[in-house]
């Protein structure tokens, strides 16, 4: 009986062997999920960092605005004295902002529309994340489910190993109450033939 079950332990040694040296599905699929919550971090800092340049260029726009208004008021004012010079140089400076501004705004539309990426971006990753937990959850749900049925199955097949050595001892049983039975019988068998003889 001790070979059987020195055979049965020697077989799922070889699967447990087997199944740690084939890749770890829960452990990838742990590693994963860790990429994408740092991709998600990244994401979310890049989305941060638009939303602050995109403040940024407002308040410049409104600064720029202002100062806009301020060489149109000196430029008006300079006009009232006569000193045309001075107009031409508040003007000349009023188109500087309002070139600034237009570059502003240029930048403004075009961090909007990285920041609307982004965000859309986010989203999408998010969802991929919550669906990734998901399946990470169900996979150690199935990992689980298989090692039960590995050992079920194992304890199976020790059973059916221990059944057939009980039978195989019965046997041995069987034949020895036989040879026993017949060790009686002979000496039996040898008296009467003594007796007629």
């Amino acid at each position: 009986m001790g070979v059987f079950s020195r055979l049965s332990d020697i077989i799922n040694s070889n699967i447990n062997s087997m199944l740690d040296k084939a890749e770890d599905p829960e452990k990838i699929a742990r590693l994963i999920i860790q990429e994408m919550e740092d991709c998600l971090v990244e994401v979310r800092s890049a989305a941060a960092r638009s939303m602050a340049d995109k403040k940024e260029y407002e308040r410049d726009i409104v600064q720029l605005e202002q100062t806009r208004l301020d060489w149109t008021a000196k430029a008006e004012l300079a006009v009232e004295k006569g000193r045309e010079d001075l107009a031409r140089g508040a003007l000349s400076a009023k188109q500087r902002a309002e070139r600034e501004i237009d570059s502003r705004r240029q930048a403004l539309t075009a961090i909007e529309e990285v920041s609307v990426r982004r965000q859309d971006d986010l989203e999408k990753l998010q969802a991929k994340l919550d669906e990734a937990k998901s399946k990470h959850r169900a996979l150690v749900v199935r990992r689980e489910a298989a090692e039960h049925r590995i050992a079920m199955r194992s304890r199976i097949e020790v059973n059916k190993v221990d059944e057939a050595m009980r039978r195989y001892g019965q046997i041995e049983r069987k034949v020895d109450e036989m040879e026993a039975y017949a060790d009686l019988i002979k000496p039996s068998s040898a008296s009467s033939s003594s007796f007629r003889g």
